[in-house]
């Protein structure tokens, strides 16, 4: 274990790179959380502004496909990119291409502030997407390389809970900039220039040395293949109520946007509580964590399946969503607990790209369910079942881990 000294002493503390000027502290820690809530940004800023935009295009062949493709292409070519990214981190450097992602992400996602065309808007979505692969991949990787034990606990909790609180706070933003013009939310994609100044400074690579065997170090498929495998499917389930508790608050009556929004805002606070509270959990081992998790999702999507009124909908949502807070940190210190430092940057890549493949088939698997089933209610207590059966696998077949503590 890497925080475990030849004598034997657990020192909890993250490991100092040769390379470093000292242990990572809370600027390091502020910077890669920060850095995470980029493809955040580009997943939900964009979404006041759609009406808008199918407006705007009106008369272009193929609108209707064209506008939706601008939200969701940057997270499918983050599902397709993000294991190169991993490659690339471990063979090339973290740091580098942090820098390189984060001025490419500022680029590539203003650049709608001048495009004239909704081709090359949406084209230029898929530089979005793409640097948004490096970004959370180089982030997370760095997290679980600058830190350990409790102190990693606590920061990939973190690294939830703050995604959590800026999507919504992103959709407000984007909101209330679009109401101006909707070409004005593109201007906030700056903000990566913004931080990867005091990246430069203040980040730094991983021990070097190590870095050189990369490409002749072999990803454990059978250590990774099973997280992996849960993330896609608990990548459903953390997007479901994302994407869709709107559409159930609509269908019990309620029209008022700030309502709506304030229902979406009470979810993602009880997603980013699931989250924060992984650091103290995490010492109940994966496999209990994962059953908690799938077990408050099952009983949240079943409570908004039948929900009749508006506050019974939002307490379902406030159940499943602390689960989704708790379940993607817990996915994602499975994945890469144990994996050594030049196979990181792969193991984060595979664990980002099936987290990301969930995102995307989300609204696909749900509107076929929603079909299928004659209503969204029905589709949504059918991933709680789906849930329940999870929690049932976990508990006979789960990681029969330590606990979450590398």
């Amino acid at each position: 274990m890497e925080n475990i000294h030849p004598a034997g002493t657990d020192t909890r503390t993250a490991p100092v790179p040769a390379a470093a000027p000292g242990p990572a502290g809370r600027i390091q820690a502020a910077l890669l959380v920060a850095g995470s809530c980029m493809p955040v940004l580009g997943a939900v800023l964009l979404a006041p502004v759609l009406p808008t935009l199918n407006q705007a295009f009106a008369d272009t062949p193929g609108v209707a496909l064209l506008v939706p493709l601008t939200l969701t292409l940057p997270a499918l070519f983050v599902a397709l990119f993000s294991p190169l990214a991993g490659w690339v981190a471990d063979r090339v450097g973290r740091k580098q291409l942090l820098v390189g992602a984060m001025l490419a992400y500022a680029v590539f996602g203003t650049a709608p502030l001048w495009l004239q065309t909704l081709g090359s808007i949406a084209l230029s979505r898929v530089g979005v997407g793409i640097a948004e692969a490096a970004i959370i991949t180089c982030c997370t990787t760095l997290i679980t390389d600058y830190y350990a034990g409790e102190q990693r606990n606590k920061y990939l909790g973190l690294q939830t809970m703050v995604s959590a609180l800026a999507a919504t706070a992103f959709f407000a933003l984007g909101g209330a900039l679009g109401s101006i013009s909707w070409r004005t939310p593109f201007w906030l994609y700056a903000a990566s220039a913004v931080i990867v100044i005091p990246m430069i400074f203040k980040l730094w690579e991983p021990d070097r040395t190590q870095r050189t065997t990369a490409a002749r170090t072999p990803v454990p498929w059978r250590q990774i293949g099973a997280p992996a495998a849960v993330t896609l499917f608990g990548g459903i389930v953390f997007y479901a109520l994302i994407v869709h508790l709107p559409y159930v608050i609509t269908g019990l009556g309620v029209a008022d946007a700030a309502l709506i929004g304030i229902a979406a805002a009470i979810a993602s606070l009880a997603t980013a509580a699931g989250a924060i509270s992984f650091r103290f959990l995490a010492k109940l081992g994966t496999r209990n964590l994962l059953a908690l998790a799938f077990g408050l999702a099952a009983v949240g999507l079943f409570v908004v399946s039948i929900a009749g009124t508006v506050p019974l909908a939002i307490g379902g949502a406030v159940v499943a969503s602390a689960g989704t807070g708790i379940l993607l940190p817990t996915l994602l210190t499975w994945a890469v607990t144990g994996l050594d430092l030049q196979q990181r940057g792969r193991g984060t890549g595979i664990w980002t790209a099936t987290l990301f493949i969930g995102q995307f088939l989300t609204p696909i698997v749900i509107g076929a369910a929603s079909a299928g089933l004659g209503s969204l209610g029905v589709a949504l207590g059918a991933l709680g079942i789906a849930c329940a059966v999870a929690l049932l696998a976990v508990l006979a077949r789960g990681p029969r881990m330590a606990p979450v503590v590398p």
